[in-house]
């Protein structure tokens, strides 16, 4: 049973670890001796404390450069910043080192970890989706260059659901498109131009089918709407749609929509 006084006494002596950690990083932080610091820097990595870690070292990765140290040190650095979740600055230090060091001892972790940092640093499909393509360039450059890694598999699918979030962010785009219809111009062209390429860039896609069900529903729409000079070879253009979405999937959750589709632009292509 631990009594009032032993909890005091454990208090106190985490207390004095904690103020003397702190008098030691101040200590490092006024010291000149770049050895000592890459020691300590070292050790507070070990020691999961990376914001010490990557404080230490940004000052010293540049007079470790060209040592025996300076290779340890740019990677640490770049772990640091791994570890405390900051995927951009951590992106910029792993290419700097595997561009610096394509042979050294962490050029396969540097690689991987960077474009890693991209893929858990990735948004939301609806936003800016810079890092992300970032990811997929950084993760395809490593299974280029490590193609027998042990974690070839990790980052194929990190790629893999990467292009999902792209591809989603093109569909979400091309429904916006849908949705606005004739709206300050023809929208269902976009809707369908920006499917199409979706289709084109991401073949394998899970959301193919999503794509080629709003094409259908966005050529009828346009064919509905239109003059009565274009009318008859846009639905001709929509039964054509209607034939190709069927054979595709033949079982589509959409058949019921599809086959509404075709039932009326069929009655307008009688020859």
């Amino acid at each position: 049973m631990i009594t009032p006084s032993m909890r005091k006494y454990i208090a106190f002596i985490a207390a004095l670890a904690i103020f003397c950690s702190c008098g030691e990083y101040n200590k490092v932080l006024k010291s000149r001796d770049v050895n000592y610091r890459f020691d300590y820097a070292k050790r507070a990595f070990n020691e999961k404390k990376y914001v010490n870690a990557a404080t230490v070292l940004t000052d010293i990765i540049t007079p470790l450069r060209g040592g025996p140290k300076g290779e340890e040190a740019l990677y640490l650095l770049a772990m640091s910043h791994f570890e405390n979740k900051d995927y951009l600055n951590s992106g910029l230090y792993f290419k700097t080192y595997y561009q610096r060091y394509p042979r050294g001892k962490y050029a396969e972790l540097a690689r991987f970890y960077g474009g890693y940092g991209y893929y858990l640093d990735s948004p939301d499909p609806q936003l800016d989706q810079s890092a992300t393509v970032k990811a997929i360039e950084e993760l395809t450059g490593f299974l280029e260059a490590y193609p027998k890694s042990d974690r070839v598999t990790v980052a194929q699918n990190a790629i893999f659901e990467l292009q999902d979030k792209l591809t989603l962010k093109e569909l979400q785009n091309a429904q916006l498109y849908y949705n606005l219809g004739n709206f300050l111009g023809n929208n269902y062209e976009a809707a369908i131009i920006t499917a199409q390429n979706a289709v084109k860039d991401y073949p394998y896609s899970k959301y193919k089918e999503d794509f080629e069900m709003l094409i259908l529903k966005a050529k009828y729409q346009e064919a509905r709407q239109s003059i009565d000079e274009k009318r008859a070879d846009r639905y001709r253009d929509v039964v054509d749609e209607y034939y190709s979405f069927i054979n595709n999937y033949p079982d589509t959750k959409n058949r019921k929509e599809a086959d509404n589709i075709f039932k009326i632009a069929s009655k307008h292509v009688k020859d």
